[in-house]
C-alpha cells in the first residue's frame, strides 16, 4: 500500500512539473516611440503676421499645412511680429518674450527701417545681432533658421505717391545686407523679392489694403519655404 502511494504521489509531481514546463510566457510589447512634434518661432514684422489677411492664409500658417500633408507633425507657428516693427523693436520684442528655443525659426525684418529712413550700418549690425539670437532659439542649429528677404513694396498702389525709385534702390542696399550676413552665418535665405514686384501687373497678390500680401502670394512663398524646411529635417 505505501509503495502505491509513494508511485501515485511521484506520477503527480512529474505531472506537475511537465505542466510548468509547458507554460510560455509573451514578451511584453515594446514601447513605441513618441512622435517628433516641432514648433516654429515666426520673427518679423506685417508681413510675418499677416496684415490683411486671415490667420490661416499668413505664410507661415499655409507652409506648415503643407508640412502637415508630407507627414510632419508641426504645431501652428508662434508669432513675435507686428506690423511697423524695425530690427530695433523687434529685438525687444524678443527680449519682453524670452521665448522657448523652437525647431525651425524664420526671420523676415527690415522694410519699416528703410521706410522710416534708418542707416543701413545700423541696420547690418541689428539685423546681425538678430541673425545670431534666431541661432540660439534654433537650439543653436543654423540649418534650422531661414531668413526671407524684404519685399518689394513699391510696385504697389499704396507707394504710388512716393518716389518709388528709391524705395528698389534702398530694398535692394538693405536685401544685399540680410543676405550677405545670413550667408557668412551659414543660415538658409529664401528670396521672396523678386515674386512680390509681380504685384505690380497682378493685383490678385496684394491684399485688400492696397500694400500687403495677399494669401495667393503668401501661398507661393509656403510652396518654396515648405521644401526647405523638409530637406533640413531630414
Amino acid at each position: 500500500m505505501m509503495r502505491y502511494c509513494f508511485t501515485f504521489s511521484l506520477l503527480i509531481a512529474l505531472f506537475a512539473c511537465s505542466q510548468k514546463e509547458t507554460i510560455t510566457t509573451i514578451p511584453p510589447v515594446p514601447a513605441q516611440p513618441a512622435a517628433t512634434v516641432y514648433t516654429w518661432l515666426v520673427l518679423g514684422d506685417s508681413y510675418s503676421i499677416g496684415q490683411g489677411v486671415t490667420e490661416g492664409e499668413r505664410f507661415p500658417a499655409q507652409t506648415v499645412t503643407l508640412l502637415l500633408q508630407q507627414g510632419l507633425a508641426f504645431q501652428q507657428p508662434t508669432y513675435i511680429a507686428t506690423t511697423g516693427w524695425t530690427t530695433g523693436n523687434l529685438q525687444y520684442g524678443i527680449n519682453s518674450a524670452n521665448p522657448n528655443p523652437h525647431t525651425i525659426v524664420s526671420l523676415l525684418i527690415g522694410v519699416n527701417d528703410q521706410y522710416t529712413r534708418r542707416d543701413t550700418i545700423g541696420y547690418r549690425e541689428r539685423f546681425t545681432q538678430l541673425l545670431v539670437k534666431s541661432i540660439e532659439l534654433a537650439k543653436g542649429k543654423k540649418q534650422n533658421v531661414f531668413v526671407l528677404s524684404i519685399p518689394d513694396y513699391s510696385v504697389t498702389p499704396f507707394a504710388a505717391s512716393y518716389d518709388t525709385a528709391r524705395i528698389r534702390l534702398e530694398l535692394d542696399w538693405f536685401n544685399a545686407i540680410n543676405r550677405n550676413v545670413t550667408s557668412a552665418y551659414g543660415c538658409s535665405y529664401l528670396d521672396i523679392t523678386a515674386s512680390s514686384k509681380e504685384a505690380r501687373y497682378n493685383r490678385s497678390l496684394l491684399a485688400s489694403d492696397g500694400l500687403h500680401p495677399s494669401g495667393v502670394l503668401y501661398k507661393q512663398w509656403a510652396d518654396r519655404l515648405a521644401p526647405l524646411i523638409i530637406q533640413a529635417l531630414k
